[in-house]
């Protein structure tokens, strides 16, 4: 019981809203679709986010997350530079670019801080200085002994819960409107885990970036007059 807390807990820090990686300053292109008027209200709020993580995430980012775990695991930096490059070239925008480059690197600086992994994952991060937040993300796991799904769920929750806190700062929304929209996530997250397990299995990996109205949103922010978010 007691290291099956001790690894608990460590998947709760992961996923902690307060893992300086700077997650709160970035909206995935939500704020772009509140000032379109895509999103003004909780229930087209909460359809957003929804519809971006269970037709978005979970048809490449998930699986990507998934195959970078299994590739920390077996110490095949070939294969984790392979896939982290591709996940690279597949952002819709720079801004999405920038944004999981920036995450990815302040993760991979707090791993090496805390000593998560060792000299040996601390070698291996040192090798690129462009690691997409995915692949980090799943190295942070697997160097916590963190199973690979329970890993997968924590980062979906992570990117579920900055998207909410946008939310409420740009709608605007009330405090309990964002956490009935995290509610909903509860039965969402598992699902995407589930689709994305069945993805990555695939000979090859079953991945799809097709997501238009994401990325020409995404695209329009970066001249949008008004903004409070980097993305």
């Amino acid at each position: 019981m007691i290291a099956d807390l001790g690894v608990l807990t460590s998947l709760l820090h992961l996923a902690s809203p307060a893992l300086p990686i700077g997650g709160f300053s970035y909206s995935q292109g939500l704020e772009s679709a509140i000032e379109h008027r895509i999103v003004s209200d909780e229930a087209s709020a909460g359809r957003w986010i929804r519809d971006a993580l269970t037709l978005t995430l979970a048809q490449a980012e998930a699986p990507v997350w998934l195959l970078q775990f299994d590739h920390w695991r077996g110490g095949d930096l070939a294969a984790l530079t392979r896939w982290n490059d591709w996940f690279l070239v597949s952002r819709e925008s720079s801004e999405l670019r920038r944004e999981t480059e920036q995450m990815g690197w302040s993760l991979a600086q707090l791993i090496d801080k805390l000593g998560w992994g060792g000299p040996a994952r601390a070698a291996m991060l040192a090798a690129s200085d462009a690691w997409a937040l995915p692949t980090v993300h799943a190295g942070a796991a697997e160097a916590l002994g963190i199973a690979r799904e329970a890993g997968l769920a924590a980062y979906l929750f992570g990117w579920a819960e900055n998207q909410v806190a946008a939310a409420l700062k740009a709608v605007p929304l009330g405090q309990v409107a964002g956490q009935r929209i995290l509610v909903t996530m509860h039965a969402a997250i598992p699902a995407v885990v589930a689709e994305a397990v069945e993805r990555a299995a695939q000979s090859p990996p079953r991945l799809s970036t097709m997501s238009t109205q994401f990325g020409v949103l995404s695209a329009r922010h970066e001249t949008q007059y008004s903004r409070l978010f980097r993305s």
